[in-house]
């Protein structure tokens, strides 16, 4: 089970009150700079974020703060990760993504990779999303290091979250290898700063259906693609039903149970042709009572033992393959853990949440055994749009979080 070490004293945390009241109209300037540098950065998960990874990397060595970057297969991409104190001593982990999605075909008033604060918001792609949260916790850094660190804290910035959470996996590959691990992790997710213990798991799919081509007058000849992609949708649909109608559910979750939804469908070339080819790709979001491989195996299984036997009854050249092409975990810890306990006293709140969308956190959780959890400013709403922003307010509330945190790793 997992214990924090004897310095987290969790009653003088929660009831210290240092920070609770400056929560003010206005953030901090350094925080505002340090966010403004980094929006300006185009990180968009198609391009590379090295730009403003050796930003951060210089930033942290004019502190005297080493850090080490994990890269991409082609070296166009990295990772960085860093620790802020004594390195043989296990800390507490601010994790944040880099990338962030496209601003194509959005009718944006301003620059979207321009900083413009208007009416108590910060406005530019990555303001809440998640940029804001790293530009918090890099300008308060050299506050933290001012009054010595008695626990650690490791920085961990990552690229691709936006397409898959496919940066993160390299670097938890680097860091199941170090001596030394975090202790736990505090993922800085849009949150409104409440705290977070669980989201839904997704797989990601890929199905091509592979028919016989023939002349539509013909159409019994052939094996047509499109018809035999339509019924596994169909039956991946009664899955959805099954699961609206009978559970299991989790009412923590906006949507309270396991959903399974096909997202594209392509395939034929003209109306007089018997289509040879149809390609699908599905996902479905699992709550943390599904096990998501009994779902994938019956998929799998009306596809061999329905579907295929009928194809194959005019062609054995025909069938059904289906890739997963995305495994994302998803993120259940017990809000009775202490590290839920020792995050709510930082953001200074007693309740807990679940949310809807995907986090990095249950990759920390289930593939490096580092318990996690979701905090951060802004809201999930303002993301992915036109016009993103921050309020204000959300930097300040995440400023006294830090300020809380600062209080107990600190030795001054």
């Amino acid at each position: 089970m997992f214990t924090l070490p004897r310095a987290y004293d969790f009653k003088k945390l929660a009831n210290c009150d240092r920070y609770v009241n400056l929560v003010s109209d206005m953030a901090d300037p350094k925080s505002i700079e340090l966010i403004r540098k980094l929006i300006a950065f185009d990180t968009t998960s198609s391009e590379s974020n090295l730009v403003l990874i050796t930003y951060v990397q210089e930033y942290l060595s004019g502190l005297g703060v080493e850090s080490m970057l994990v890269h991409n297969v082609e070296g166009s991409k990295a990772n960085l990760y860093a620790t802020v104190g004594d390195p043989d001593t296990p800390g507490i982990m601010l994790s944040g993504h880099t990338d962030v999605v496209p601003v194509d075909g959005q009718a944006w008033d301003t620059d979207p990779f321009e900083l413009v604060a208007k009416d108590g918001r910060l406005y530019g792609r990555g303001t809440c999303d998640m940029k804001g949260f790293i530009g918090i916790v890099l300008a308060m850094l050299p506050q933290f290091m001012e009054r010595g660190l008695k626990t650690p804290i490791h920085l961990a910035f990552s690229y691709d979250e936006e397409v898959g959470c496919i940066g993160v996996r390299r670097l938890l590959d680097k860091l199941n290898g170090l001596p030394v691990k975090p202790v736990m992790c505090i993922v800085g997710e849009p949150t409104n700063m409440g705290v977070v213990v669980g989201h839904k798991g997704k797989r990601s799919y890929t199905a091509h259906v592979r028919g016989l081509e023939a002349h539509s007058s013909l159409a019994p000849k052939g094996v047509n693609a499109i018809e035999y992609a339509a019924d596994l949708v169909a039956h991946m649909k009664d899955i959805a039903r099954r699961f609206e109608a009978e559970g299991p559910f989790d009412d923590d979750y906006d949507v309270s149970h396991t959903t399974v939804h096909t997202g594209v469908i392509d395939g034929g070339t003209a109306l007089n042709i018997v289509p040879k080819d149809c390609h699908i790709i599905f996902e479905f979001r699992y709550i943390g009572s599904d096990e998501p491989q009994t779902i994938e195996d019956e998929i799998r299984a009306y596809a061999r033992d329905t579907l295929e036997p009928l194809m194959h009854a005019v062609s054995k050249d025909t069938g059904i393959s289906i890739e997963c092409y995305n495994d994302m975990p998803g993120l259940d810890i017990n809000p009775e853990d202490e590290i839920v306990t020792f995050v709510k006293a930082l953001a200074g709140r007693n309740d807990d949440s679940k949310i809807a969308f995907g986090t990095e956190a249950g990759l920390f959780q289930q593939r490096s055994g580092i318990p996690s959890v979701v905090c951060g400013p802004g809201s999930i709403n303002q993301a992915h749009k036109p016009n993103e922003f921050i309020e204000l307010k959300q930097i300040d509330e995440c400023e006294a979080f830090m300020g809380r945190l600062m209080d107990h790793v600190c030795k001054n």
